[in-house]
């Protein structure tokens, strides 16, 4: 294998010289991008891709599996969604089920971009990703993503859309191939104490939503079912409308960004763009964060993580090992019930969203989780505090012509508490979100080399006090580090090399509590990849891309452990355990010192 690589990688990667390689002028190259493999890979068997994460510790209990959708995504950009009719299972032994998964297999064979879509039913999205870049021999990869909390919405017939907007022509060739299915697996006949105390803890009072409203656009459209901003100044607004029994609301965003800002976290200030009269770069500086209203009224934000498409960067890093994120992107929830007072009237209200310092585009929607009172025909709440300061921000730079150095720093708070009466009792619910957000950006090489060190820090506490002085509390702490190096060296003789590096993080602690029980888990997920190309004569002569990952999660008695090397397609190596002992423990933090020598600064 390794005598033919050369050749492989020079098919590969034929595409034409670009001028600089700081991250956004890489980006623009992707309209042009050329892939050609040479036919004999017709013969090799197609290539697995996979996001690194923990296995779904679904129940013993045999799954009743039905296929949703079969559908082949051809030309379908700018189409309006793929659609397929949704019954709960009839054939179970069992309707009552204690975990759903939704499932996405997917193959292509070919050449194409990365794409982004979505999976909605009835409206309610139930996974946002990304699509594997495909070969001339294939490629298949699977997402599985756990759908219970969705389960109100599962026990009726519904509608699922799908929206995956593909191109194809006589260069642009790959299909996607795609089925879903939703497995349901019948609760088991007894779930032990840690499990039962798990599930309350996880969802809240009791379960899950006994009711899911979409904050979506309505069809009928083209196009997926987000809302599109385009820039900092655009504001979406969805209403509706809750039924007035109403004691507990969680609002759960997804969030994706594109074109010029699907690199966001390394844009440059407006100030160096005018001073060095750059044009087609994006700007209004490396900071974003999605804010949230009710009825023009600031309920919480979201920092977003830093996900890398599999196109993003440089696409050899993504093979087969792909990006944080980048095959489940991550949704995130908003306890709004300290405003169900506001809310209760049975009256139509807003939800609306803005970008700071948004560039087009970002795709946004979001799903209202509302819990019920069954045994009332109405609750009352009152919102008692709230607190939303303005974004704290400071911006120090220092740059001569296409060189300098900037540092931003930001930070902001969001507090509110608010009671709700209902036949449980008054209950009061304080949720208080903590944001602090360092970048540091160098330009360098006359602008062709960049480096970006960024961090995201994101506390979400809830506190909810009952009747009887029983205190649920569920606290999240996030930290998303992010190292971004580009540089475009030239070699002489009509030759340039263009290099890569990225690290990127997803770090979260929880803890839930009621009353003197406490549940605790932890993830660290780390990742480095880097990777090279050699140009000459407008040709891609040679590449590497090469990605090491470390993930670890410890949740009681879950545990999961994966250190996997992959180089050009191929793994280097590929350690799990799933043991809670020490020796995971110490696997895990010899795994930590090689992937971040350095440290994180988090850690």
């Amino acid at each position: 294998m390794a005598s033919v690589l050369p050749l492989l990688l020079f098919f590969l990667l034929l595409q034409p010289l670009f001028s600089t390689a700081n991250v956004h002028k890489l980006n623009q190259l992707r309209s042009e991008l050329i892939i050609s493999q040479p036919t004999s890979l017709n013969d090799t068997p197609p290539t697995l891709y996979f996001e690194v994460t923990k296995p779904i510790p679904v129940p013993k209990t045999k799954p009743c599996s039905q296929l949703i959708l079969q559908h082949d995504f051809a030309y379908t950009y700018g189409k309006a969604p793929v659609f397929a009719n949704y019954t709960p299972p009839s054939n179970c032994p069992s309707q009552n089920f204690s975990m759903v998964v939704l499932e996405w297999k997917a193959t292509s064979k070919g050449r194409q971009f990365d794409r982004i879509f979505g999976v909605w039913l009835s409206g309610v999205e139930l996974l946002r990703s990304c699509t594997a870049e495909p070969r001339t021999n294939g490629i298949v990869w699977s997402v599985e993503k756990d759908i219970t909390r969705y389960y109100s919405l599962l026990q009726k017939n519904q509608t699922l859309a799908v929206y995956l907007g593909n191109l194809i022509d006589k260069t642009y060739t790959g299909i996607y191939h795609v089925n879903i299915s939703f497995h349901f697996y019948p609760a088991e006949a007894s779930l032990s104490s840690y499990e039962q105390h798990f599930g309350n803890l996880a969802s809240g009072y009791h379960s899950w939503a006994d009711l899911i409203l979409p904050i979506s656009r309505n069809l009928p459209l083209n196009d997926g079912l987000w809302f599109e901003i385009e820039n900092s100044t655009d504001t979406v607004l969805k209403e509706f409308e809750i039924p007035q029994n109403a004691y507990r609301a969680v609002l759960e965003v997804y969030v994706s960004f594109h074109e010029n800002d699907e690199f966001w976290y390394s844009n440059p200030t407006n100030e160096y763009i005018a001073a060095n009269n750059l044009s087609g770069t994006p700007g209004n500086g490396p900071f974003r964060e999605v804010v949230v209203g009710l009825d023009g009224v600031v309920v919480g934000a979201v920092w977003p993580y830093t996900v890398i498409y599999t196109g993003g960067v440089n696409p050899l890093l993504w093979r087969p090992i792909t990006g944080i994120g980048s095959f489940d992107l991550p949704s995130y929830d908003i306890e709004i019930t300290p405003f169900l007072g506001n809310i209760l009237d049975g009256k139509s209200h807003k939800i609306g969203f803005n970008v700071t310092n948004a560039l087009n585009v970002w795709y946004i929607d979001a799903n209202l989780h509302i819990w019920l009172d069954k045994q009332s025909i109405r609750t009352e709440g009152q919102l008692v505090k709230h607190t939303s300061l303005p974004l704290v921000v400071s911006l120090v730079s220092d740059f001569k012509g296409l060189d300098g150095t900037f540092l931003t720093k930001v930070s902001r708070s969001v507090s509110s508490v608010g009671w709700v009466k209902s036949s449980n009792g008054n209950i009061t619910t304080q949720s208080i979100q903590d944001f602090s957000y360092s970048n540091t950006m160098v330009m360098g090489n006359d602008g062709d080399m960049q480096k970006v060190n960024q961090n995201i820090h994101f506390n979400d506490t809830i506190h909810i006090n009952t009747p009887t002085s029983y205190v649920h509390s569920l606290i999240s702490n996030k930290t998303f580090p992010l190292y971004l190096y580009t540089d475009f060296l030239e070699q002489g003789n009509k030759t340039y090399l263009s290099v890569a590096n990225v690290d990127l993080g997803f770090i979260e602690k929880k803890t839930a509590s009621a009353g003197s029980s406490l549940l605790k888990s932890s993830l660290r997920n780390l990742q480095n990849a880097d990777g090279n190309m050699v140009v000459k004569n407008n040709l891609v002569v040679s590449g590497v891309g090469n990605t090491q990952q470390v993930y670890r999660y410890h949740g009681g008695k879950f545990c999961y452990f994966r250190n996997v090397s992959s180089s050009n397609y191929t793994i280097l190596y590929d350690e799990v355990e799933n043991t809670c002992d020490k020796k995971a423990k110490s696997s895990w933090d010899f795994g930590l010192r090689r992937l971040w020598p350095f440290g994180t600064g988090i850690i």
